[in-house]
């Protein structure tokens, strides 16, 4: 009978440690995308009044795919204000979100005469795509995106990288390996590393132990998305770029701990600056402090667009975005 007893109770231990660990894997790579409205891009700009017809027409936007480098169609909006301008900012979103989410930051690139370049990360938006995989296969989308814009607008275009969240994580992930042509990186609330995110999302926020769930979580990362938790660190890309970087995060953030920016700032060697936003939660900076956000980045955008002059473009009249919805 204690033998019955005892291999139920093994059985039922690891029936809940396989479910926790199936939860875990669905939750990091697969989780519930953010759903807006069937409707196209432009129809739901125009309804949520972020662009008039004409300012929206003016920008010559239009729907681009380019292809990664294991196949899978990724989708982008160019918005191109200034077609003599050779500034370029790809806004890169972050998890469960998709372009939209990052027309609440493209103003602030526009009113600097910057062109846009918004991208849907794999398995996001209309990129296709089966699993997130924080930079380890979606720092090769950002090389494939610049290189798109290096053929189609020509090799003296220069750009800059902004990302939140997940988007961060992937732009800092491509910093060391960036093409010249990138001069500098704006990261919002991003992840230092990949495996000290997650054990502080199973200790910290579900109060789990470290062990076993690190170790089985890991195994089924690899097995089926086919990479492993170490080999996402987006500070070792950091102490390895010479790019500029911008790290903003806020200061309440419990999801990316705010720690986390102030240690790839403290690893970063060359120019750096930290902004941390008092009582900002994840990916809440710009909602919570706006102006000063807004003015964080427009002085970055300014020091470094000095560093690397080229004939300034001229600016059509500014225009205010407000927030995108999500």
């Amino acid at each position: 009978m204690i033998y019955v007893i005892a291999s139920v109770c093994l059985l039922t231990g690891w029936l809940c440690v396989n479910g926790i660990t199936r939860y875990g894997f669905r939750q990091i790579t697969q989780m519930r995308l953010h759903r807006y409205p069937n409707e196209h891009l432009h129809e739901y700009l125009l309804r949520t009044g972020i662009f008039t017809k004409e300012k929206y027409d003016s920008m010559s936007p239009r729907e681009v795919k380019t292809t990664s480098r294991d196949g899978l169609l990724l989708n982008g909006q160019i918005f191109e204000p200034y077609p003599d301008s050779q500034w370029w900012a790809i806004i890169v979103h972050g998890y469960t979100m998709s372009l939209r989410a990052s027309l609440q930051f493209a103003s602030m690139f526009e009113e600097k005469g910057f062109n846009l370049l918004l991208i849907d990360q794999r398995r996001h938006g209309k990129s296709q795509g089966s699993y997130t995989t924080y930079g380890f296969h979606e720092k090769y989308d950002v090389e494939a995106w610049v290189n798109w814009l290096l053929e189609h607008f020509g090799r003296d275009i220069r750009i800059a990288l902004h990302g939140q969240s997940l988007g961060g994580g992937t732009v800092l992930e491509y910093l060391s390996m960036a093409d010249p042509a990138v001069k500098f990186a704006i990261s919002d609330c991003a992840y230092s590393d990949l495996k000290e995110l997650i054990r502080h999302h199973i200790t910290r926020l579900a109060r789990l132990p470290a062990f076993p769930f690190m170790s089985l979580l890991n195994r089924r990362l690899h097995m089926r998305a086919g990479f492993r938790l170490e080999e996402v660190s987006p500070i070792k890309s950091v102490m390895r770029c010479r790019q500029p970087v911008l790290f903003i995060h806020g200061a309440a953030d419990r999801y990316v701990p705010t720690f986390m920016s102030r240690h790839m700032y403290d690893a970063k060697p060359g120019a750096k600056q930290l902004v941390l936003i008092p009582g900002a939660r994840h990916a809440a900076s710009y909602q919570t402090e706006p102006k000063r956000y807004k003015e964080a980045v427009q002085t970055f955008i300014d020091e470094n667009m000095a560093e690397s002059p080229v004939m300034a473009p001229a600016l059509a009249p500014s225009l205010a975005i407000p927030q995108a919805e999500g």
